[in-house]
């Protein structure tokens, strides 16, 4: 009669050991998130990029309103917290988070050890960000990662360990892909699975892939209507990652998103053929004018030559994915020109028609989508495909519409309203996470999807070294 409450607690502690994550034959899994008013609790650890803050741009029901903010003391976490406060304090909408924040050396142990939140956002240095990931989740608790996870081949392992150990964890970790909400790129991917339009995508060569994303970034730029300050860290290649294994992550995973959907890849669907990089040449008057630093640090001195530091921000690779040709390549300038920003171009090559993103100076330096008929189709005929493909889609994109610029050319004139722009995906990024949180899984795509794309990025690494 005495071990009765004995195994009755026992059972009681197993079941709360469990997590509601392991189902019984008798008993439904609950969810860990049902989407309830302020379930999500955010941990910010060491925000040293504006990414982190860019989560918290706008509130959401489902997030509670106060964050806790484990970082080392310094300018990083000084600037995330005044970003955060300029978005509690602006005119229009105003936000209202409550930020509790820790600066102990210590910071990171203290997370794991408080544990007052169940979400973990990391936006910043990339050579500790892996460490960061991989503890946090083995403690049991979700990550929403800005890119990139990994910044060089020796690290690949530990992220996939990462995510068996959150699979076992019944955790999920997810990276921040905002460029899969950028309307032209959705809409290219939408034109470029209907046969009628589109045909089949090319094989391309490597003289002329049948897929080619190039984005064009600059050091210094304005985020939420001030300049930017930039770590002096962000210009260490052993810190930030070099160019073809940080911004390149956008367009691998956008190769991968548009030309194979909801398909499940892997490693080998992968070849690299070829890869290079380079740098971008700062003088002390730029590096100042972006980190407001009159002098370099010491872990750049290995990067100065002739008092010109250069940072190897700039790659390209070349390979091929399930036998299609792909070309992802990333510059870094210092400034843009006047009344310009960050650009990107992209082309997917179909039997029918080319798909085309050009965002020069013709366009404003604003994203157009452009289709060109291919010259061995029935144009008549292509056109007809081509107005009821757009029709079609004004279901879900409505006042879209077709301009025709010469016989066989046309572009996709877009309403403002889906124009929203890159601060804004943040926003809308951290929606579907959370909505996945309530599923309680990601698609089953996503996690192998993530791993087959920075193989690509350290595989190509790798090459151009």
């Amino acid at each position: 009669m005495k071990k009765l409450p004995i195994i009755a607690l026992a059972a009681a502690f197993l079941s709360a050991c469990s997590g509601g994550n392991k189902s019984t034959e008798t008993e439904e899994v609950k969810p860990m998130f049902t989407g309830a008013k302020g379930e999500v609790k955010i941990m910010t650890l060491d925000p040293g990029h504006f990414h982190a803050a860019l989560v918290q741009k706008n509130m959401y029901e489902q997030v509670d309103p106060t964050v806790y903010v484990y970082a080392p003391d310094g300018p990083d976490v000084q600037g995330h917290l005044a970003l955060i406060n300029s978005y509690n304090t602006r005119a229009e909408n105003p936000t209202a988070w409550e930020e509790k924040v820790y600066t102990g050396a210590d910071f990171l142990e203290k997370m794991l050890e408080e544990k007052p939140g169940n979400v973990m956002v990391t936006a910043g240095n990339n050579a500790k960000k892996t460490e960061y990931i991989l503890k946090t989740i083995e403690a049991g608790i979700n990550v929403l990662a800005d890119k990139p996870m990994i910044i060089s081949p020796e690290e690949f392992p530990t992220l996939e360990r990462a995510f068996k150990v959150a699979e076992e964890k019944g955790v999920l970790l997810y990276d921040i892909m905002t460029e899969r909400h950028e309307i032209t790129t959705m809409l290219q991917r939408e034109l470029a699975h209907i046969p009628e339009v589109f045909g089949t995508l090319q094989s391309g060569t490597e003289e002329e892939p049948a897929i080619t994303k190039e984005s064009v970034h600059h050091f210094f730029k304005y985020v939420s209507g001030s300049a930017l300050k930039r770590p002096a860290w962000f210009f260490d290649t052993k810190q930030q990652g070099e160019g073809i294994v940080d911004v390149t992550t956008h367009l691998v995973d956008l190769i991968q998103w548009e030309a194979f959907p909801e398909v499940i890849l892997s490693k080998s669907d992968v070849n690299v053929l070829s890869a290079k990089r380079w740098t971008t040449d700062l003088t002390p008057e730029m590096f100042e004018k972006v980190t407001k630093l009159t002098e370099y640090p010491d872990y750049l001195q290995k990067d100065v030559e002739d008092g010109v530091l250069k940072v190897y921000s700039n790659g390209e690779i070349n390979y091929t994915l399930k036998g299609i040709h792909a070309k992802a390549s990333v510059i870094w300038n210092f400034q843009a020109p006047e009344g310009a920003g960050d650009t990107h171009y992209s082309i997917m090559r179909g039997t029918k028609c080319n798909l085309i993103i050009k965002q020069g100076e013709e366009e404003g330096y604003k994203p157009q989508l452009y289709i060109e008929a291919s010259p061995d189709v029935d144009i008549k005929e292509f056109a007809g495909y081509l107005y009821n493909a757009v029709q079609g889609l004004t279901s879900n994109y409505s006042g879209i519409e077709l301009e025709k610029l010469t016989d066989t050319t046309w572009k996709l004139n877009i309403p403002a309203k889906f124009k929203v722009g890159h601060e804004a995906h943040f926003g809308q990024v951290t929606e579907k996470y959370l909505q996945y949180l309530i599923d309680g899984k990601l698609p089953e795509w996503e996690v192998p999807n993530m791993i087959v794309k920075y193989y690509t990025t350290t595989e190509g690494l790798k090459a151009a070294r």
